[in-house]
């Protein structure tokens, strides 16, 4: 006996339509939100200058043909370059996560929202240099900072309850999802076509966690948010062409989202889409580590002056810390690359004791040879504390503490350093905005000359004339 499916169409899954609602017709009031917005923009543009230093970064920026020209193409920040959309985006996002050192959203899941940026930029730009060509206004940087807002928030929504990585998903499938939204709309696209292009962002396969984590961690963590990125473009111009999109992509019986890869259960959303996750977005200031781990550097990095002259003395050190921290970056026995030590939390408590400090350039191979950085980690025990844990998923708090003690074989101790909240934290956002200036300055000025740098350091500091900016203006100001 043959079961009879029935192919009647169904209705648009209903997180489909609601993220394409708000896309289309969410306005975002929020001050707060676009003053965040421009300081992400700041700070993530400058991480991806940064970044051009590291030939490893550099390898793959630009098209894959060396030599394409693309007639009102996007321009990747820090170079000459001007290719395709697509491609742009994937260089941008690259450029952008390489050093794992801008914002970062903590819950369920996790992941770095302003990774979206990378597609979001490309596509403003080839939308304004196309609109141009033909007689028609370009969009400025306001239309830039509403897109980041709304990718923001539709990560970080989908991230507070619905864990990706517990079924060996990578988060930067969120970031798929939110660029094809967003990029939809910003191309033209209708509702129903931002549907269609978020349906098969949904409907991709999608990258496994495996490059993140022991034994295997390695350089695709650091673009697979790139490629990410580039294919929400991707999809987002196919939809407008008028690919057709599935609308029950989720949530169809046996062959959907939710009982392919997430074992049957659909997405929950605990708060409707609004500008939340931007105005609680967290920063890294001072130094680029995993976030699970930056609180654990500042504590390091204030004792370093108590044991830098006793490390032969140490007996142990304990690291006190939360359940996430322990299941992403606790790590023994050798790292193989920069991108193994950029997520071991032992290797970068090690830095910061050795150093007082921590910069990208101790994740190369040249700075891990010091031999007192395995002597440090082979002496490090990591504890759960319970109440770091259940804060780092209380709405209200979403600490990420960390604390470290060094005891001595002598008996003695040092005092346990305790860190709850991060600089880069909502609750220490003014401590952290002057911080967040020089660390933008100096890395638009390890790529760019002088005076070029000054012309952005005044656009960037102003919101209201940074909004007015076309945004083919604004990315000519990095072209070099």
């Amino acid at each position: 006996m043959t079961l009879r499916v029935s192919n009647d169409r169904p209705e648009p899954d209903q997180l489909l339509d609601d993220i394409a609602e708000y896309v289309v017709h969410g306005e975002v009031v929020s001050m707060e939100a676009y003053e965040t917005a421009r300081l992400c923009l700041m700070d993530t543009i400058g991480c991806g200058l940064l970044a051009l230093r590291y030939p490893e970064c550099a390898k793959h920026i630009g098209p894959i043909v060396l030599g394409t020209i693309v007639p009102n193409g996007a321009r990747i920040p820090g170079t000459m370059i001007q290719t395709d959309p697509v491609t742009a985006a994937f260089s941008i996002g690259c450029m952008i996560r390489w050093l794992d050192y801008n914002d970062t959203w903590l819950a369920a899941e996790w992941g770095h929202p302003s990774d979206n940026l990378g597609g979001i930029l490309a596509a403003a730009d080839y939308v304004s240099r196309k609109s141009i060509a033909e007689g028609k206004p370009p969009l400025t940087m306001r239309d830039v900072l509403t897109a980041m807002i709304k990718a923001h928030e539709i990560q970080g929504v989908l991230a507070l309850e619905n864990s990706f990585n517990r079924v060996g998903l990578d988060h930067v499938i969120l970031v798929k999802v939110a660029t094809s939204a967003v990029v939809a709309h910003m191309l033209g696209g209708t509702k129903n076509e931002i549907m269609n292009a978020v349906s098969n962002a949904w409907l991709d396969g999608h990258p496994l966690r495996t490059y993140r984590h022991a034994p295997n961690t390695g350089p695709r963590k650091s673009w697979a948010a790139g490629d990410a990125t580039s294919r929400g473009v991707r999809l987002a111009l196919m939809a407008i062409k008028g690919e057709a999109g599935y609308p029950s992509a989720l949530s169809t019986p046996g062959w959907g989202f939710y009982d392919v890869l997430f074992h049957g259960k659909p997405l929950t959303l605990n708060r409707s889409f609004g500008s939340y996750v931007m105005e609680n977005v967290l920063f890294k200031v001072s130094f680029p580590a995993e976030f699970h781990a930056q609180t654990a550097v500042e504590c390091a990095m204030q004792l370093h002056p108590f044991v830098k002259d006793r490390l032969e003395d140490i007996d142990h050190i304990k690291l006190t810390t939360h359940e996430s921290a322990l299941r992403i970056i606790d790590k023994t026995g050798p790292l193989h690359n920069p991108a193994d030590r950029d997520h071991c939390l032992q290797y970068m408590v090690a830095i910061a004791l050795l150093y007082g400090t921590l910069t990208a350039d101790h994740y190369e191979d040249t700075a891990a040879k010091d031999p007192r950085i395995d002597a440090l980690r082979q002496r490090m025990v990591t504890i759960e504390e319970k109440r770091y844990s259940l804060d780092y998923l209380d709405e209200s708090k979403r600490s990420i503490a960390n604390a470290v003690q060094v005891l001595f074989k002598d008996h003695t101790a040092t005092d346990p350093i305790e860190v709850e909240y991060p600089i880069g934290h909502r609750r220490r956002r003014a401590e952290a905005l002057p911080l967040l200036q020089q660390k933008f300055e100096s890395n638009v000025m390890s790529r760019l000359p002088a005076k070029q740098a000054e012309e952005i350091f005044k656009l960037m500091s102003s919101g209201e004339r940074l909004s007015q900016t076309p945004v083919q203006a604004f990315t000519d100001l990095f072209a070099i």
